[in-house]
C-alpha cells in the first residue's frame, strides 16, 4: 500500500497566497482597465513622450546615449532607465496612448504583488501583508502614479525598490557576496529610474529592526551600538550610491534654470509647507476626496497650521517610540512614512513645485498602511473569529476604495476632464487653468481657452506659459500686435523659453519682419538644438530672404532631428528646386 504524506498546512498557505495574488491582480485590473481608452495629457506627457524626438525614435544607439547624457533634457532631471522604458513603449506600440497607460498598470500590478510577498516573506503574517498590498493596490492616492504616463518613473522605480527589499530579505537569511550584489543591482536600477529612492538604505535599517529582527534597540548599550555600527557599515555601498544619485540628479538640472530660489520661496515657508503637508497626506489616506493633479504652493501658511502640524508629528513620534517594546511596527511604519518623503519634502525646489503631490506618496504611504494593517489585526485579536473578521474588513475596505479609485481614474481620461476637475477642487490653481485652456485651444474652443489663460495669468502674473498660450490664442484670432506683447512678456519672465522664441518668430514672419523672425528662430535653436520646428522655420525665412542654399542646410537639420516631418521634406524639395534653378540660370548667363 502506497502512503502519501501531504503537508496540508503548506498546501493551504500556498492556496491562500495564490488566491490573494489573484485578488490583487483582479482588483487592480477592475480599477484601471479603463485607462486603455485614455489619451496622453498636456502636462509633461509631451516632454516625456509625444514631443520628445529621442523617445519617439525608439531604442537605438543614439537614443540610449541621449538617455544617459545630461544634454537636451528640457525641464527634466537624470533618470535614464525611465527614458529607456518610454522608448521601448514607442518601439512596441507607437503613440497608442492606451498601451502606454497599460504598461503602467502592469507595473502597478507587479508592485502590489511584490509588496505582498516582501511583507509575507519578512513577517510571515499573511493577512496583514494582504491588507497592506490591497491598500497599496486600490487606494485613490496612487491613481496619479498609475494613470499618468509620465509617472512611469514612479511605478518603475518602485518595482526595483520592492525587488531590492525582497533580495535584501534573502540576503539577511543567508548573507553572501552574490546575494548582496543582486540586491545592490536592484537598488541601482531603481535609482536609474528615479532618484527618490535615495532614502532606501535608511528603510533597510528600519527593517533590520522590524520585522527582520537583526537589531533590538532594547539590547544593552554597548552591544546595541556594535550591531548598529555593523549594519550601517554593511550599507555603506548603498549610501555612497545614494549620494552619487543625488549629485547626478542635481547636476543634470544645474544650468536649466529650474531651481527655485530662496528669494522667491523662503526656507521658512518651505519648512512650514512640509509640516502641514505631512498632515494633509494623513488626511488623504483617511478621506481620499478632492484629489488633483496639481496643488498650488501656498503663498503663506498660518501659524496655527504650522504649530498644529508640528504638535501632531511630535506627539505621534513620541507615542510610537513609547510603544516600541510591544508594537515595534508602529515606529517602523511611522518613520518609513516620514523618512521616505524627505527627497520631495520641498527644502530644495525645482520646476513647477506643488504644495504636495499624490505621486510622491506612492512609496511613503506603505509605512502608514503597515500601521493600519498590523494595528487592526491586533485590535481584532481581542474577539473571536479574528481572521474571518479581518478578511471581511479587508474586502469591505477594498470595495469602498475601488469605487472611489474608479471615479478618480476617470478624471484622467484626457486633459480637459483632468484639469477641469483640478479647477473645481482647488483654489487659485494657475497650472490647472492654463492647462485646461491649452486643452480647449487644441479643440478650437478659442473663446473658452482665452478665459482660462486670462484667469491663470491673473492668479500668477509671473507664469510665462499663460502669457505664451494667450499669445497663441491672439495669434489664431489674427491679433498679431497683441500676440507679440504676450510673447514678449513670456520671454521677460522666462528668457530661455524656446517655444516663445519660435512662435514669436512666426508672428514676425507673418508681419513681414524676416530679420526679427530669423533672430527669434535662431534664439530658439540656441536654447534647444533639437528643435526641428525652429530649423524648419529658419529655412522658410531663408527662402524669403533669397538664400535657398542656407534654407537647404536648415531643412536638412530639421529632417535629421525629425525624419518624419513632411513639412520639412516638402520645404527641402522646394529649396533644392529653387537652388537648382538659380544654378541653371547662373550657368546659362555664362
Amino acid at each position: 500500500m502506497l502512503l502519501i504524506n501531504i503537508d496540508y498546512k503548506s498546501t493551504i498557505k500556498r492556496s491562500q497566497n495564490h488566491l490573494i495574488s489573484l485578488f490583487l491582480v483582479i482588483s487592480v485590473l477592475i480599477c484601471y482597465w479603463q485607462v486603455k481608452d485614455f489619451e496622453f495629457i498636456n502636462f509633461d506627457d509631451p516632454t516625456y513622450v509625444t514631443d520628445n524626438q529621442a523617445v519617439l525614435s525608439g531604442i537605438n544607439k543614439d537614443s540610449i546615449i541621449w538617455a544617459f547624457s545630461f544634454e537636451d533634457k528640457s525641464n527634466t532631471y537624470w533618470h535614464p532607465l525611465s527614458w529607456l522604458s518610454h522608448m521601448l513603449d514607442v518601439q512596441l506600440y507607437g503613440l497608442n496612448p492606451g498601451q502606454h497607460h497599460l504598461t503602467n498598470v502592469i507595473f502597478h500590478c507587479l508592485n502590489s504583488l511584490l509588496l505582498f510577498f516582501v511583507l509575507l516573506r519578512t513577517t510571515g503574517a499573511i493577512w496583514q501583508s494582504a491588507l497592506v498590498a490591497t491598500l497599496f493596490a486600490v487606494h485613490p492616492i496612487n491613481v496619479e502614479s498609475v494613470a499618468w504616463v509620465t509617472e512611469r518613473k514612479n511605478v518603475l522605480s518602485t518595482f526595483f525598490c520592492l525587488l531590492t527589499l525582497m533580495t535584501y530579505a534573502f540576503y539577511t537569511e543567508k548573507p553572501g557576496n552574490f546575494r548582496y550584489a543582486v540586491m545592490f543591482i536592484c537598488f541601482v536600477l531603481g535609482l536609474l529610474a528615479k532618484p527618490m529612492l535615495v532614502t532606501l538604505p535608511f528603510v533597510l535599517l528600519l527593517l533590520d529592526n522590524w520585522p527582520l529582527d537583526r537589531l533590538n534597540l532594547l539590547q544593552p548599550g554597548a552591544e546595541r551600538w556594535r550591531i548598529l555600527f555593523n549594519l550601517f557599515l554593511e550599507k555603506i555601498p548603498l549610501f555612497l550610491t545614494s549620494g552619487l544619485s543625488i549629485y547626478l540628479a542635481s547636476a543634470s538640472i544645474q544650468n536649466s534654470g529650474l531651481y527655485i530660489s530662496l528669494q522667491s520661496t523662503p526656507v521658512t515657508l518651505r519648512i512650514a509647507n512640509a509640516l502641514v503637508s505631512y498632515i494633509k497626506y494623513i488626511g488623504i489616506l483617511i478621506w481620499p476626496q478632492n484629489l488633483a493633479v496639481f496643488y498650488p504652493f501656498p503663498r503663506t501658511v498660518g501659524t496655527y497650521q504650522i504649530l498644529g502640524a508640528l504638535l501632531v508629528i511630535v506627539c505621534i513620534s513620541i507615542l510610537v517610540m513609547t510603544a516600541y517594546k510591544k508594537q515595534t511596527y508602529l515606529m517602523i511604519g511611522w518613520f518609513w512614512f516620514l523618512g521616505t518623503f524627505v527627497p520631495v519634502i520641498g527644502l530644495i525646489q525645482a520646476g513647477l513645485w506643488p504644495a504636495l503631490a499624490d505621486r510622491w506618496a506612492y512609496v511613503p504611504m506603505i509605512g502608514l498602511f503597515i500601521i493600519l494593517a498590523w494595528g487592526l489585526f491586533e485590535i481584532l485579536a481581542r474577539w473571536p473569529l479574528q481572521k474571518f473578521k479581518f478578511a471581511v474588513i479587508l474586502l469591505m475596505v477594498a470595495g469602498c476604495l475601488m469605487a472611489v479609485s474608479w471615479k478618480q481614474i476617470g478624471y484622467w481620461k484626457n486633459s480637459v476632464t483632468l484639469f477641469n476637475r483640478a479647477v473645481v477642487v482647488t483654489k487659485n490653481n494657475f497650472i490647472a487653468q492654463n492647462n485646461l485652456g491649452h486643452a480647449l485651444l487644441m479643440r478650437d474652443e478659442i473663446t473658452e481657452a482665452a478665459e482660462h489663460f486670462r484667469k491663470s495669468s491673473e492668479i500668477n502674473p509671473g507664469f510665462a506659459a499663460a502669457h505664451l498660450n494667450m499669445a497663441m490664442v491672439l495669434d489664431r484670432q489674427g491679433k498679431l500686435e497683441q500676440a507679440i506683447k504676450h510673447y514678449v512678456k513670456a520671454l521677460e519672465i522666462k528668457p530661455n523659453n524656446t517655444d516663445a522664441h519660435n512662435n514669436l518668430g512666426s508672428t514676425w514672419y507673418r508681419l513681414g519682419r524676416t530679420d526679427k523672425a530669423y533672430a527669434h528662430y535662431l534664439a530658439a535653436i540656441k536654447i534647444n538644438p533639437a528643435n526641428a520646428d525652429a530649423y524648419n522655420n529658419l529655412g522658410a525665412v531663408s527662402i524669403r530672404m533669397g538664400d535657398p542654399k542656407r534654407a537647404v542646410f536648415f531643412f536638412g537639420k530639421a529632417l535629421k532631428i525629425n525624419p518624419e516631418s513632411e513639412s520639412a521634406q516638402n520645404n527641402l524639395n522646394k529649396a533644392l528646386s529653387a537652388l537648382e534653378m538659380i544654378n541653371d540660370n547662373s550657368a546659362a548667363s555664362k
